[in-house]
């Protein structure tokens, strides 16, 4: 059969033929073949929002809000399942996919920048300041040591583009850093859990993740958490839900799990990791080292036969493993461990409350510092223990940041742009993403300015978490779309994987819509004076 009626025409030239390569089996002598992707999607994503929101999240709600990371981190599943299914059947990533459908790759990729906007501010970067400005003090930076932190802020945000220009492939070094950062994270929470927190904050956690329908009220003026199934049932009514915090309850959905454009570059990260067609079109090379690596500007697919289709269901199962059996444990396990020791610890600490901007960073580590069951020496140990932890959390995804910026729109712009197609070879695109890098870098340290002086690192975290909602909310619907328009009958997603793609559209749009009606509407309201 072939695959000739399911090809795009539109600016970007068709796909080409080529060979399926055959998958090996999914065997544990191989499991470096199938296990990458998700560990850099998890790299990229675990801790920073729990590290900065966890602490005010479990402060206020303990775990009842953690059932919100468990609808998020399914729905995410069924998102990134979809973006492989594109990248295994083409070799492109799916912003590619975005570009060939109507009204053309001019129009999406201005809809993909305005989408992009939350990458445009760099939010971690203050944070990972302030803790190596604690290592450096012995203590949590104050007001009078801004400037330190101001300064130690800039240095990370140029240093972080450093790893990745060594390296055969940018993916290989982001797989690297990102194992590395996802091990030493989770181990380090996992000794702490179980050797000093409580079981009541355990079961607090880890049953908040199947609490569905636990909601913020305001009781007797104190805030605390209600089911609204519960209170309806005993009261006949349906509670007051408290929208003073949505913002921050927008942000906690939009860090669980990845969120936002983020989770579209898993389709690159197939493609990158030689998945399905994406060992037949390449991968980005690194600036030093990636001379040998080339990217073709437009995809290749394969005949639908009987072979193939065997071959594919192999590949598939690559997908799936990832995702199923190490992305989403890794997102349960990033959220849920952090949680623990905000719980546990965060009560003990000076910081809690404090009006210091980059203070949320730091409460779990303080907390730790004052804990009374530790002695001054093991406290000064686990503090500064914790800290580097907390580095760990933040330098990497903020380096993850500055690659998923470039990397996206190299790969628009080597596909969607005629004149790129047109004067640059495949080894080229190397010069192409540094490029990027190079301007996207100098951008974040102006952003980091501007916010500095006319904002906080706590509000560039909302405002990134709360425009990835929308984007992932939209994309989702583009997604579906695509991959039951442009792919052959054969691979194209079953109704349950409709389903979720269509309810990740719908709860991702919603949590953007109440944290505008909560916030935004109102201010607008009263600017044009209704």
């Amino acid at each position: 059969m072939s695959d000739e009626s399911h090809r795009p025409r539109n600016q970007i030239p068709n796909w080409e033929v080529a060979e399926l390569p055959v998958p090996q089996p999914l065997r544990w002598r191989n499991w470096t073949r199938f296990i990458g992707p998700g560990i850099v999607m998890m790299g990229i994503q675990i801790g920073g929002g729990e590290w900065l929101l966890g602490p005010e999240v479990t402060a206020k709600y303990g775990g009842g809000l953690m059932w919100i990371a468990t609808i998020a981190i399914i729905l995410q599943v069924f998102y990134n399942l979809e973006c492989g299914r594109y990248a295994l059947y083409c070799g492109e990533p799916i912003f590619t996919g975005f570009l060939r459908t109507k009204p053309g790759p001019r129009f999406w990729m201005g809809f993909i920048l305005f989408l992009n906007l939350s990458a445009l501010i760099p939010g971690l970067s203050t944070h990972g300041a302030a803790m190596a400005a604690s290592l450096w003090l012995d203590r949590p930076p104050g007001e009078a040591d801004r400037g330190l932190v101001t300064v130690l802020a800039y240095v990370f945000l140029l240093a972080v583009a450093l790893p990745v220009l060594v390296g055969g492939k940018v993916y290989n070094m982001l797989q690297a850093i990102m194992t590395l950062k996802v091990a030493v994270v989770l181990i380090f929470c996992l000794i702490v859990g179980i050797c000093f927190v409580s079981s009541a904050n355990w079961w607090n956690v880890f049953s908040g993740f199947v609490k569905f329908g636990t909601v913020p009220t305001v009781v007797e003026g104190h805030e605390t958490t209600v089911n609204v199934l519960q209170h309806w049932w005993s009261e006949g009514t349906w509670p007051v839900i408290a929208l003073g915090n949505i913002a921050v309850i927008g942000a906690f959905a939009g860090f669980a799990g990845g969120g936002g454009l983020s989770n579209a570059t898993y389709s690159n990260f197939v493609r990158d990791k030689g998945w399905g067609m994406g060992s037949v079109v390449g991968a980005i090379p690194s600036a030093v080292g990636g001379r040998d690596v080339t990217l073709s500007h437009v995809g290749k697919v394969f005949v639908i036969n009987i072979e193939n289709l065997r071959r594919w269901k192999v590949w598939w199962k690559y997908v799936l493993v990832d995702q199923v059996a190490v992305w989403a444990p890794g997102c349960f396990m990033g959220m849920a461990l952090p949680a623990l020791l905000s719980l546990e610890f965060a009560p003990f600490s000076a910081l809690t409350g404090a009006k210091l901007e980059w203070a949320q960073s730091l409460i779990t580590a303080d907390g730790v510092r004052h804990a009374p069951q530790f002695s001054a020496t093991a406290a000064k140990v686990l503090w500064i223990v914790t800290v580097l932890v907390g580095l760990m959390v933040m330098l990497p995804s903020q380096m993850s940041i500055v690659d998923d910026f470039s990397r996206r729109w190299t790969d628009i712009l080597w596909s969607g742009s005629r004149r790129v197609r047109g004067s640059l070879g495949g080894n080229a695109v190397k010069s192409l993403y540094y490029s990027i890098l190079g301007i996207y870098v100098l951008w974040t340290v102006v952003a980091a300015y501007i916010f500095s002086t006319y904002g906080t690192p706590k509000l560039m975290t909302l405002v990134i978490a709360n425009l990835n909602n929308l984007a992932i909310g939209l994309t989702s619907f583009h997604l579906l779309w695509i991959n039951c328009k442009l792919l052959p009958p054969e691979l194209r997603p079953r109704w349950y994987s409709r389903v979720g793609m269509v309810a990740c559209g719908v709860f991702y749009l919603g949590m953007a819509g109440l944290v505008f009606m909560a916030k935004q509407w109102p201010m607008l309201r009263s600017m044009i004076g209704v």
